[in-house]
């Protein structure tokens, strides 16, 4: 949802820019994208184009700001300033500088210029960014140090492939937060801060966790086959896997490069014919026989049933398949009590 803003940035910047020298007027328009076009340009290229070096570009960036706060005009548009400053207050204290440009507006012109009068008022702080976090903006100190401690502490605290519900995310974070006033703890502000992170994301599926993990970063077949069967909560077939990558990531999966991907990556154990399950459910790896003496291995002579059923609560076979298996003398010997294990 966007942001509604009285203020129409372009004129508000117009006017402002009428306080300037003519080439002080034209290297602020390329520099912050305020012309016909919305390209920004960079020092040297401005540079280049009055054939001055890029310190000196930068020298006129400096003055022009200087000469348009003492301004007249600086003074008549505090309206817009403070409307400014109200939203991204009430959008959190800090936020984002991509996702509050997008909110405020489609147009890349408006946002260039809503951009600029952030670079140009005093009650706004532009906070770079680094390893933890993306470029943003503030109106608090206090509440944006609270905001970003309390991130990294989250942070912190996922195991690297963890996938988190977005409710319960939300909640965690919330509790971090435990010193920031009560009109902030929500789940939309919640949401906002978190997208601050370069560290903490959120998948195509909605749920969150460490950035760099391959559950939240999907890239290849297998990340997003995990992904879709994880999400299913039962074992699949791979013809299932491959049409549900399709219709829940929008992309194309074959069914024979998928089946391939399931067999070459240990987190999914074949569970019966085509059907993949997720090792981190406890499944065994290896066919009904290997799946046996596993099963003797930790509970030693079991009798025909009771083998059964262990099997079965691994693999998804015919109950003669399993006992067909035993019989093989090879493997598995009866006793005289009608207990099986191993030969």
């Amino acid at each position: 949802m966007g942001v509604k803003l009285t203020l129409k940035p372009k004129q508000v910047v117009k006017r402002l820019l009428l306080a300037l020298p003519l080439r002080a007027r034209d290297v602020i328009t390329n520099r912050y994208g305020l012309g016909k076009t919305p390209e920004r340009m960079t020092l040297e290229s401005i540079g280049k184009t009055y054939k001055i070096t890029r310190e000196r570009v930068r020298q006129i960036e400096n003055y022009s700001f200087g000469v348009i706060r003492k301004s007249p005009s600086y003074t008549k548009e505090k309206e817009a300033l403070d409307e400014l400053a109200k939203v991204i207050d009430e959008m959190g204290g800090i936020v984002s500088e991509s996702h509050f440009l997008k909110m405020v507006s489609d147009d890349a012109s408006a946002q260039n210029a809503i951009h600029f009068i952030l670079v140009l008022g005093d009650a706004f702080k532009k906070r770079k960014e680094d390893d933890h976090f993306h470029h943003r903006w503030l109106v608090d100190d206090t509440l944006g140090n609270a905001v970003e401690v309390s991130l990294k502490r989250l942070y912190e605290s996922l195991e690297d492939d963890a996938l988190i519900p977005e409710s319960e995310m939300i909640n965690s974070f919330l509790v971090e937060l435990k010193d920031i006033s009560e009109k902030y703890k929500n789940e939309e502000m919640a949401k906002r801060w978190l997208s601050l992170s370069k560290k903490i994301s959120r998948n195509p599926l909605g749920e969150w966790g460490a950035a760099q993990s391959a559950n939240i970063k999907a890239k290849g077949m297998r990340d997003f086959a995990y992904l879709t069967i994880r999400r299913h909560g039962s074992p699949m077939h791979f013809t299932e896997v491959a049409k549900s990558i399709q219709q829940l990531f929008d992309r194309e999966a074959h069914v024979a490069t998928c089946h391939n991907e399931l067999i070459k990556d240990k987190r999914f154990v074949l569970v019966g014919r085509g059907l993949y399950a997720l090792s981190e459910w406890g499944y065994a790896s290896g066919v009904v026989k290997d799946v046996i003496r596993e099963i003797i291995k930790k509970h030693g002579a079991l009798t025909k049933q009771e083998i059964i059923d262990k099997v079965l609560k691994e693999r998804y076979v015919k109950e003669n398949t399993i006992a067909v298996n035993l019989q093989n003398p090879k493997f598995f010997k009866k006793n005289k009590e009608g207990k099986y294990s191993l030969t």
